[in-house]
């Protein structure tokens, strides 16, 4: 039996026959309390596998540590028998430790054989008497017990039993296990272990004794560039099997698959020079790994599409009465055809128009349904060409002058007359057909967009605003329509999400306010209300310094509270819209509240370099988006000040 505090993770262990809810609870602490290159449970895997991953890494952690911490080898070998012993009592339906308790309903509930828990404590035990492995063929024979049981464990935990994803599953766990060898050396050295096999260093005139002495020569970058190679080419081996189980499961072992290959890219990055250092895999590398690999299978599935599907995906952006059959000639200019043509580039057009203006958001368009999607698309292609309008060039006359073209081009097309080709602004023929298609199959008012073609015209003139009420009905011109207009695509019942849409919307303005106070300033507008600049003591001047003062943070301070309560009021919205349309809107509140607590962590100092969401932490919100679990209670980054996460976003002046 242990003794107490004779090991540490036995400090928060329950007692022996706890309940199962107590034992699942340790289970769940330990696995995500420790360390590891990559994280044991993500929320990529389905839910009611967790807790099953949980247990079983905590047998084999409990099993490594009773190798591995106790000093003494007898001990050590004394407390591995007691630990086989307790596995012998779990398959015998008599288990005692906790870790057992929680691992006897996995056990049932995925038909497990002793086999794999039992060979992992071989190579424990070999830890204890073996520290040299003479050759290569030696240390695989050590993974086969050491490492290989892991994976099938893994496959055995998602309900595959077949000989074939077992050996991918041993190459890519050997391949893992090699992969820590390389980056622990130094580690090793301290439990007086080398895994090095002795033959292949020797081969580049790296002695036994050279590696205890962590003498770090020219030959040593050599020998572990070929153990390197050899353990790459067992990563490619088993690369496949990510291939072979549910979509699901693929990507978190693809994970592990490259996570492997970037430990050893952090070897060579490193030198390699493991002997006195251990390279490391940090959060942010993590995370631009899974976002690199969601990408990569998000285009593979659009890859997949047959030229089928994507003639009937077009399909559907036509109303029923303007369907027709293709014909060889091209159709007489203005035939229904003609206007099927017109409605289906429309769409093309606004996508082009979408991926050439780099969003943040780009890729949360592509978690919605497609039919929503280029709804999404039509909307934001639009938005984009009346802020552009706003934004570029000196003569406000001119701008003005643009804005009411799109006016009248806006309800030419809404209401099919006739417009001038000379009266028509630029993008508008390539634009508006998607557009209005767009707001006759959801049912969007119009008023929505000439409110927010007004809202650029305020830009143009209103340099200051003197009330809070005065800036709301701005921030509604400028991002509440844009709710509005989304929230139309997204499907809704309950007309409580229009106004919810709305706070959403002011939420997102004020965000996008306080960070870009300073640059306002440099543009000549000031969007803080007046009255709220005379309750802190502050001028509008004090903006445009080099740093925020003591009053200029109180006051944004003020602000980001008002944003903050608009944020909470509008989550709501997530379960009132459609749910295919909820990883969406989850991912745009999260990363502008996201934003906001990024702000607040840095103590408001937004007069330097703008504060943005690294490419990392997007691929990583937008994994969550797409396979996480999406609620009101984690659709906001939270407001906390004693202990805030990073996050953030970068966007134009306008929510759109």
């Amino acid at each position: 039996m242990l003794h107490p505090n004779e090991l540490e993770l036995a400090a928060r262990v329950p007692p022996p026959d706890c309940s199962i809810d107590d034992a699942q609870k340790y289970t769940r602490w330990l696995a995500t309390h420790h360390y590891e290159n990559f994280n044991v449970v993500s929320w990529l895997l389905p839910k009611e596998l967790h807790q099953h991953f949980y247990n079983v890494y905590a047998y084999c952690r409990w099993a490594d540590d009773l190798g591995d911490e106790i000093p003494d080898t007898n001990r050590a070998l004394e407390l591995l028998d007691w630990w086989e012993r307790e596995l012998d009592d779990c398959y015998d339906d008599k288990p005692q430790h906790a870790v057992f308790v929680a691992l006897r309903e996995t056990i049932l509930a995925q038909d497990i054989p002793k086999q794999p828990f039992a060979d992992l404590l071989k190579a424990f035990r070999q830890d204890q008497t073996v520290k040299r492995y003479p050759n290569w063929d030696t240390v695989l024979e050590y993974c086969v017990y050491s490492a290989n049981p892991v994976g099938r464990l893994v496959l055995y935990l998602c309900g595959y039993r077949d000989a074939e994803r077992q050996h991918l599953s041993d190459a890519t766990c050997t391949a893992l296990q090699l992969a820590n060898f390389w980056q622990d050396v130094s580690r090793d050295l301290e439990k007086g272990r080398i895994y090095i096999p002795l033959d292949i260093a020797a081969s580049h005139e790296v002695s036994e004794a050279d590696i205890v002495a962590k003498r770090f020569t020219d030959a040593y970058p050599r020998l572990m560039k070929e153990l390197i190679a050899r353990t790459r080419v067992l990563f490619n081996e088993g690369m496949p099997l990510a291939k072979m189980v549910d979509t699901r499961l693929s990507i978190d072992l693809e994970m592990f698959s490259r996570g492997g290959p970037a430990v050893l890219d952090a070897i060579a990055s490193s030198g390699y020079n493991t002997l006195q250092h251990r390279p490391s895999i940090g959060k942010a590398k993590q995370a631009g790994l899974l976002g690199r690999l969601l990408l990569a299978h998000a285009a593979t599935k659009l890859n997949r599409k047959s030229k089928a599907e994507i003639a009937a995906a077009q399909q559907r952006f036509v109303p029923p009465t303007l369907r027709r059959k293709p014909s060889a000639t091209p159709p007489p200019s203005g035939s229904p055809a003609a206007v099927e043509f017109s409605i289906t580039a429309s769409y093309e057009a606004c996508l082009q128009i979408a991926k050439a203006a780099h969003s943040n958001f780009y890729y949360a368009f592509f978690l919605l349904p497609k039919s929503r999607r280029d709804g999404i698309v039509a909307l934001y292609a639009f938005m984009r060409l009346i802020d552009d309008v706003a934004d570029e060039g000196e003569d406000v006359a001119v701008k003005q002058r643009g804005l009411a073209r799109w006016r009248a081009a806006l309800d030419a097309a809404v209401t099919g007359s006739p417009l001038p080709p000379t009266a028509t602004p630029q993008g508008a023929a390539e634009v508006l057909p998607a557009l209005v298609d767009t707001m006759r199959r959801y049912n969007m008012p119009a008023r929505y967009l000439h409110d927010l073609i007004s809202g650029a015209e305020m830009d143009l003139t209103v340099r200051d605003y003197p009330t809070f009420d005065r800036l709301r009905e701005y921030c509604y011109r400028v991002a509440g329509t844009v709710g509005l207009t989304c929230t139309h695509v997204f499907g809704f019942t309950d007309q409580r999400a229009l106004d919810l849409a709305e706070k959403l919307g002011l939420a997102f303005q004020l965000t996008n306010i306080i960070r870009d106070v300073h640059d306002d300033h440099a543009l000549g507008r000031v969007y803080i209300p007046q009255e709220d600049l005379e309750r802190y003591n502050v001028s509008p001047e004090d903006f445009g310094r080099n740093e925020a003062t003591l009053g200029v943070r109180e006051l944004l301070r003020f602000e980001a509270d008002r944003a903050w309560q608009n944020y909470k009021e509008g989550a709501e919205l997530l379960s009132l819209i459609d749910p295919e349309s909820r990883g969406t809107l989850w991912l745009l509140t999260h990363t502008y509240s996201a934003l906001l607590a990024r702000i607040e962590s840095l103590d408001f100092a937004v007069f330097g370099e703008r504060v943005r969401l690294s490419r990392a932490e997007k691929m990583l919100f937008i994994a969550q988006a797409r396979f996480g679990r999406v609620t009101e209670e984690n659709i906001i980054e939270k407001c906390d000040r004693d202990r805030r996460r990073p996050g953030g976003a970068s966007s134009r002046r306008r929510a759109s």
